[in-house]
């Protein structure tokens, strides 16, 4: 199986390779549409040049003259009317040309053989030294008629650089597969760590610390993947206390169900004891029962599929029908309620709404200490209705406030257990109320109650 280190090594040396045969084909095609006429045009001026000294010096030797223009760094060909040819200067690598090419230098006419040199894909026209790649000029010697083709010799003017060049390129290319690799690795490094730390997830350990200090994607890839290892571990340690919680809210009520349940089998019991046994075996009944129903409300939440029924409705009345239903929890601790609830309808669940405010005001009431207060207040904005929930219990600690909201959470463990309470309420209330994309904030202090802001869209 190929890593990801190999794939991208292996991907960046095609792209080098790619890239390097395009520029290629670009630059000759740049040649042959661009420069190879200038290039004509300017050996046609040099073989113009070259002829033009010869015949305005008639006592020099035209084959020792041409010698010395080969070993400048030329390629010559010299032909008489009969066919009889010499070459000075470098060998050129194919020596074919038409006879009718010849016959027209010869007869005055100049031979533009770089301008008319087929193009190809591979092979730059300019560095071609093939004798149908030259310019020819017809000269004179002394009354004899000759065509003179010539060429720069490339290998000797160039030779060096293409040399220099050709070195340059290749530790180009050798240097940058190395800082590829090099680079390739420092890339997939912390890949490589966050691979080792799924592994370590699936596992079950979400204790993992990467470590990584980088400012790009795969750093932020590192942060969100550790916040993520950090709240599976506190899903995992919730989970497992929710286990606890739920094993001994429903083992309780349930050893006491068993007990009493054995001890109403004895004739020896008066009928005052009877009643209060079976009083209790109704009441641990009714938590099991409660605790049972909080669940299934979580799951169906959970699945978010048409499970909202919404209908318009006095969102004011409903939470004044609330208080109404529980007043007699409220009046036992002599609480003072302060509403102010006018009639603002809004299109939502009525039944899933109507568990919201139910267990905000039972918590409201339950921590509330006798004598104490609570305050209900609905306001219209806009397109939203807000609803404030005040009370003055006993608060909820700076530490506690962040995951009140999350599932099987306790702020006051103790306390919550004597209550008979799940620690699932708030998080039904969160869910519900985000179901109807709307959002619910608390603000509270230790000591000083709470309040609860609750804000729904009207429609």
């Amino acid at each position: 199986m190929r890593t990801l280190y190999l794939k991208i090594v292996i991907t960046t040396i095609i792209v080098i390779i790619s890239s390097s045969v395009v520029a290629f084909l670009i630059s000759n095609a740049y040649y042959q549409y661009n420069l190879k006429s200038y290039n004509d045009k300017k050996l046609t001026r040099m073989t113009e040049n070259v002829k033009t000294f010869y015949e305005s010096n008639q006592n020099v030797n035209l084959n020792s003259y041409l010698r010395n223009i080969g070993d400048l760094g030329y390629q010559i060909y010299l032909v008489d009317d009969q066919g009889h040819g010499s070459f000075f200067g470098g060998p050129f690598r194919k020596r074919d040309l038409d006879s009718k090419v010849i016959q027209s230098v010869l007869d005055g006419n100049v031979y533009h053989g770089v301008s008319q040199f087929s193009s190809k894909a591979f092979i730059t026209g300019f560095f071609d030294n093939v004798l149908v790649n030259t310019i020819g000029v017809p000269i004179k010697d002394h009354g004899h008629h000759y065509a003179l083709f010539l060429r720069p010799n490339t290998e000797l003017q160039f030779g060096e650089l293409r040399v220099f060049f050709a070195l340059i390129l290749l530790l180009s290319i050798f240097i940058t597969i190395l800082f590829v690799l090099v680079s390739t690795r420092y890339i997939v490094k912390p890949i490589i760590k966050l691979t080792e730390a799924t592994k370590q997830i699936a596992k079950g350990k979400y204790n993992i610390q990467l470590n990584l200090k980088r400012r790009d994607e795969i750093g932020k890839l590192a942060n969100h993947f550790s916040q993520m290892a950090k709240s599976l571990e506190q899903l995992e340690a919730m989970r497992q206390e929710f286990v606890s919680n739920v094993s001994h809210e429903i083992q309780s009520p349930l050893a006491s169900i068993k007990g009493f349940s054995q001890t109403l089998q004895s004739e020896s019991l008066s009928e005052d004891q009877r009643q209060h046994y079976l009083s209790i075996i109704k009441d641990e009944s009714q938590r099991v029962s409660q605790l049972s129903k909080q669940l299934l409300t979580l799951a169906s939440l959970d699945k978010e599929e048409e499970i909202l029924n919404k209908s318009t409705f006095d969102v004011g009345a409903q939470i004044k029908q609330v208080l109404f239903m529980v007043e007699w929890s409220w009046r036992k601790k002599d609480l003072a309620i302060d509403m102010e609830l006018p009639s603002v309808f809004i299109y939502a669940d009525e039944q899933l709404l109507h568990q919201v405010w139910t267990n905000l005001l039972t918590n409201s009431i339950k921590f509330t200490e006798n004598g104490g207060s609570i305050s209900i207040k609905l306001k219209k904005k806009d397109n939203e209705c807000h609803i404030e929930i005040k009370d003055t219990g006993i608060g909820i600690s700076k530490n506690d406030l962040p995951y009140i909201f999350n599932r099987f959470y306790k702020a006051d463990k103790a306390r919550i257990r004597r209550e008979a309470s799940s620690g699932l309420g708030l998080a039904i209330v969160k869910k519900i109320i985000e179901l109807h994309n709307g959002r619910i904030q608390v603000e509270s202090q230790l000591g000083n109650g709470t309040t609860f802001y609750i804000h729904l869209p009207k429609m």
